[in-house]
C-alpha cells in the first residue's frame, strides 16, 4: 500500500483538483450543483476557509483555497464536501454496476475517485497560473468557446471585481503548452 504524503501547510493556499470516479458526468446536473453549494456552506462554517477560484465541470472540480491560520486539514474538508453530496446524490447517482471489492471494503459509492490531486501554491505567479488554468479549464476541454460563457466558474466575478478582462484568454490559448498541454 502506498503512503502519500500531502502537504501540510497552515495558512496555505492550494490548488486542488477533484474528480468523479470513472469520470462520470454529472457534477452540474442541478441538484449536484445545489448539493455542493449547501456542502461548501456547511463545511465552512464548522471548517473555514476562503475560495479563490472555482470551476465546474461535468466530471471534475478545479479550485483554489487559502486555509485559516493555524489550518491545514483541507483532507478533512474535502471529506466532509464529498460525504455530503454523497448522502444528498448518492441514491440516484450510485452506479451498483460501478462497485468493486475495494469500493465494498471501503465502504464508498460509485460517485467520486477516492483521492484528489493537491498542489501547494509557491509564489504569485504560481497562484496566477492555477488561477488562469481554473478559468481556462472549459476551453480546453471543448465545452465552449469563450472563457465567459461557462457559467460554473469564478471567471465571472473576478471580471466583476477587474481582475481579468470580459474577453480573457479570447480565441484560447495563443502558446501550445501554456497550462502545461502540449
Amino acid at each position: 500500500m502506498s503512503h502519500y504524503r500531502r502537504s501540510n501547510t497552515p495558512n496555505a493556499t492550494y490548488f486542488f483538483t477533484v474528480v468523479t470516479y470513472r469520470r462520470q458526468r454529472f457534477l452540474c446536473d442541478e441538484p449536484v450543483r445545489h448539493a455542493l453549494r449547501k456542502a461548501i456552506i456547511k463545511v465552512k462554517a464548522q471548517y473555514p476557509f476562503k475560495i479563490d477560484a472555482w470551476v465546474l465541470l461535468p466530471d471534475h472540480i478545479h479550485t483554489i483555497w487559502t486555509l485559516p491560520e493555524n489550518d491545514a486539514n483541507f483532507s478533512l474538508r474535502w471529506q466532509l464536501i464529498k460525504r455530503y453530496i454523497t448522502h444528498e446524490c448518492g441514491s440516484y447517482l450510485n452506479r451498483p454496476e460501478f462497485h468493486s471489492a475495494s469500493k465494498a471494503k471501503h465502504q464508498e459509492a460509485t460517485l467520486w475517485q477516492r483521492r484528489f490531486w493537491e498542489h501547494q501554491i509557491r509564489d504569485e505567479s504560481d497562484y496566477q497560473t492555477h488561477m488562469d488554468y481554473c478559468h481556462f479549464n472549459p476551453v480546453k476541454h471543448g465545452l465552449v468557446k469563450h472563457v465567459r460563457d461557462w457559467e460554473h466558474s469564478s471567471f465571472h466575478k473576478h471580471v466583476n471585481l477587474g481582475l481579468y478582462p470580459s474577453d480573457w484568454a479570447g480565441e484560447g490559448l495563443g502558446e501550445a503548452g501554456q497550462f502545461g498541454d502540449d
